[in-house]
């Protein structure tokens, strides 16, 4: 019978995910994410190389795979909002990106492998940020994709934290997505006021010189 590779790439990748999210690159083990996909650990290294560039793949799929998920849509700040909630509710239902990103920052820094797939999705999530708030600085649509997925993936990373500082209320989850799309829709509506400022000036100037024009004919 013929082996499927697909199928085999795909347990040992979820697999992988549960293994690292859980215990981190250092602490995961090849031989158990072997056997808890069923799989010969040898097919590992076949399909994936050594563990480092399995979390690689690990994390590149589940970055691409959230990113398409939760897309940026509509127009706006209230789009914005709306956006940093269903990336809480999505976080809240399966943390294993936030998870891996923290590992990784833990245990990496700013040393990623595998840039290239996972700067094309950010530059295109950013450039998502752009066309919902037209207008804006290029840099500041990043750094406000940022916040939103630090506000979200702190939830998941940081319980004990949360705990400490705002206790246990039935609410709690509640409260905690309601202020982070608040926190982002009031962002992103000052990014927006910020961008028509600075646009007035330039607009003004256009409007004189065509007075003036218009004035000579």
């Amino acid at each position: 019978m013929a082996w499927n590779t697909d199928r085999t790439k795909a347990l040992l990748l979820t697999a992988a995910t549960e293994e690292f999210s859980d215990k981190g690159l250092a602490g995961a083990r090849v031989d158990r994410i072997a056997a808890a996909a069923g799989v010969n650990k040898e097919r590992i290294y076949q399909y994936f190389g050594k563990k480092d560039e399995l979390f690689d793949a690990v994390l590149a799929a589940e970055l691409v795979r959230v990113m398409s998920e939760v897309p940026i849509e509509g127009h706006g700040a209230a789009s914005i909002g709306e956006y940093a909630g269903r990336l809480f509710d999505r976080h809240t239902k399966d943390g294993a990106l936030a998870r891996l990103l923290f590992w990784e920052g833990l245990e990496r820094g700013r040393n990623t492998v595998d840039r290239a797939t996972r700067a094309d999705h950010c530059a295109a999530k950013v450039d998502q940020m752009l066309t919902v708030l037209p207008g804006i600085d290029r840099t500041d649509a990043a750094d406000l994709v940022l916040t939103i997925v630090t506000l979200c993936d702190g939830w998941t990373v940081l319980p004990q934290i949360d705990a400490l500082l705002a206790g246990s209320a039935p609410d709690r989850l509640d409260r905690r997505r309601a202020f982070i799309v608040r926190t982002a829709t009031l962002v992103a509506d000052d990014l927006l006021e910020e961008a028509r400022l600075e646009k007035a000036p330039l607009e003004g100037a256009r409007l004189e010189r065509a007075r003036l024009e218009d004035s000579r004919s």
